[in-house]
């Protein structure tokens, strides 16, 4: 298969993001997620490596969506870390303050992590959360059998599985119900043709319409409807960008959207500008999969470091975080350390970074606020819009 996929040619620029037509849009319903309503049904999609931190998910909260900050590997980039043995404590140290940071910008906003099944303190970062005031936890790249009862100190923290397919969905369900007389709040469905990231099938299953939102969504909220009354709201995930994307969502079944990629290039978003600027500056079959040293298919950015992998050259193989529960860098010593490659990018080296993204990357054109993220796609004026203040 293709490492490299082409995309559809970079729209021509709008500044009009507040036109007539936008302004004609029927207002978005809330999406009530256990005990937390979200006034604008879209949560931001968690973008490791301190992608979306409190900058981020601050912002997005304060537009009544739900601001999520991603735990995998926050210490890299954060003062606790000083060499590996650190990694996990400061990992801690670094998710406490990221949730603080995040409410204080947003006090009365929903503020949420994302934690990753895949990763060796998933159960720290899970209970931290927690403990600290997260009000929901969407959590993939594996199953969260175990979620409920790491999550137990708080029952009101809402507990958001991502999940590939409708049997994965109600393997969680049965579980949890039979174990923790608990379902999950909702369920976010992540179609791996356009998410970004870690993809949750196989190489050679990429592009198979089967797994598309199209034919799994509706799927999943007639289960949710037929056995829990509608009650596991279904919330679409990759390649959601506009609202055509959205209303297209919700005539499939969906009660929200999850979006990750469309927020990079804000000027909130915590990532360095070399990294949000890369984006804008991307074109046509700028977007590759590559093999993760987790041993999935994942969606990124073409960069120079993608161009020395596919050619074979040399890249870092030392791992610097054991953060992985299986790891080929670590384990095999083979590929590249994944962390290492994404702090890189994060920190705006282009050179050794890795920039994971959907399929939407190259429809970026400019910076933007969140607050215009949210007027373009609700057609609604933002309590946050500058003239406002």
């Amino acid at each position: 298969m293709d490492r490299l996929r082409t995309l559809s040619d970079k729209p021509q620029r709008n500044d009009l993001y507040m036109t007539e037509n936008t302004q004609e849009l029927q207002p978005l319903p809330p999406l009530q997620i256990g005990e937390w309503t979200l006034n604008v049904p879209i949560i931001q999609g968690g973008m490791g490596v301190r992608v979306s931190a409190h900058g981020l998910a601050g912002a997005v909260a304060n537009e009544g969506g739900a601001g999520i900050i991603a735990t995998v590997a926050l210490s890299l980039a954060s003062k606790y870390y000083k060499k590996a043995k650190d990694y996990y404590k400061a990992n801690i140290k670094a998710l406490i303050d990221e949730i603080e940071m995040a409410r204080e910008l947003s006090p009365n906003g929903i503020i949420g992590t994302n934690c990753m099944v895949a990763i060796r303190d998933f159960e720290d970062m899970v209970r931290t959360s927690v403990e600290h005031g997260a009000q929901m936890i969407i959590s993939g790249a594996g199953l969260p059998l175990r979620l409920p009862e790491m999550a137990s100190a708080n029952p009101k923290t809402a507990l958001v599985p991502i999940v590939s397919s409708v049997r994965a969905a109600k393997l969680i369900a049965k579980r949890w119900n039979n174990l923790y007389k608990r379902l999950p709040d909702a369920f976010v469905f992540e179609d791996p043709n356009k998410a970004g990231g870690h993809l949750g099938v196989k190489r050679e299953q990429l592009f198979d319409p089967q797994h598309a939102y199209e034919n799994v969504v509706p799927d999943l909220a007639e289960w949710s409807r037929k056995f829990y009354n509608d009650e596991i709201p279904i919330i679409t995930a990759g390649g959601i960008w506009d609202r055509a994307d959205i209303d297209k969502a919700f005539s499939l079944g969906a009660k929200g959207v999850q979006m990750a990629s469309r927020f990079i290039s804000t000027h909130e978003c915590d990532a360095h500008e070399h990294f949000k600027q890369s984006f804008i500056d991307s074109k046509p079959g700028d977007v590759v999969i590559v093999d993760s040293p987790a041993g999935l298919p994942s969606r990124a950015l073409k960069t120079n470091f993608t161009d020395t992998l596919f050619r074979g050259g040399d890249v870092a193989h030392k791992c610097i975080a054991t953060c992985l529960s299986h790891c080929r860098c670590r384990d095999d010593k083979e590929t590249f350390c994944i962390a290492e490659a994404l702090h890189h990018a994060q920190q705006g080296d282009m050179e050794r970074g890795l920039i994971f993204t959907g399929t939407n990357a190259t429809r970026h054109d400019r910076m933007m606020h969140v607050w215009e993220i949210f007027e373009e796609l609700t057609g609604q004026r933002s309590p946050n819009h500058p003239q406002n203040a």
